[in-house]
């Protein structure tokens, strides 16, 4: 699936477990399908913990939360699409969870975005002298002039503007139970233990 982000476990001591449980049973579906359960339990503890570990929201961001109503939405969830991307999915010989939003990766890991300079024209509003319009508390705010339609503005200036090219780092807030190398989190790996323990005890 595009932007699909997989890891695969080679956390040992569970997957040991996993064959030896496996080499017992006859049909592995309901156990797969309990592990898969049980990560997805986990990914949602994170959203509803946030955590363990998560930093905290730089002052900026809380900032520019509180601006649009978000100020109190937990870190992750201001749109909840990632959270709600997260999905579960079992076989006879496999147990996943997964989400294919495009920026999963970056959220899970942390890393770098590069973002290319760019640039562009606007349209603000100005009275008949051609003074620019003001507006806020300092009045230090421009108002931009609608460009097309009845109500279309008359009196404004146009303006260019540039970006120069900048990074935005995103720090590293682990929702999913694994590492970047295939280790079930402490807490997901003795949940899932838990799960190959009781199956062993009922074939015994």
């Amino acid at each position: 699936m595009a932007n699909r982000m997989d890891i695969q476990i080679v956390d040992a001591p569970v997957r040991q477990r996993i064959d030896q449980v496996l080499s017992v049973l006859t049909d592995s579906a309901a156990l797969m399908h309990g592990i898969a359960q049980e990560l997805g339990a986990q990914t949602e503890l994170a959203f509803q913990d946030q955590g363990p570990g998560w930093p905290q929201l730089k002052p900026a961001t809380v900032k520019a939360r509180a601006r649009i109503g978000r100020g109190a939405t937990p870190i992750l969830q201001v749109t909840n699409a990632l959270a709600r991307s997260i999905t579960t999915q079992a076989g006879a010989d496999f147990a996943q969870v997964g989400t294919n939003m495009p920026y999963a990766a970056i959220h899970q890991f942390g890393g770098t975005i590069e973002r290319a300079p760019y640039g562009g024209k606007l349209r603000l509003r100005t009275d008949r002298q051609g003074n620019l319009l003001r507006r806020g508390k300092n009045g230090k705010l421009a108002t931009f002039a609608r460009e097309k339609g009845p109500r279309a503005h008359k009196n404004y200036v146009e303006r260019r503007y540039e970006v120069k090219a900048y990074k935005i780092e995103i720090p590293a807030r682990p929702y999913l139970p694994v590492t970047a190398d295939g280790q079930l989190t402490p807490k997901a790996a003795e949940a899932v233990m838990g799960i190959l323990s009781g199956f062993l005890v009922g074939r015994a």
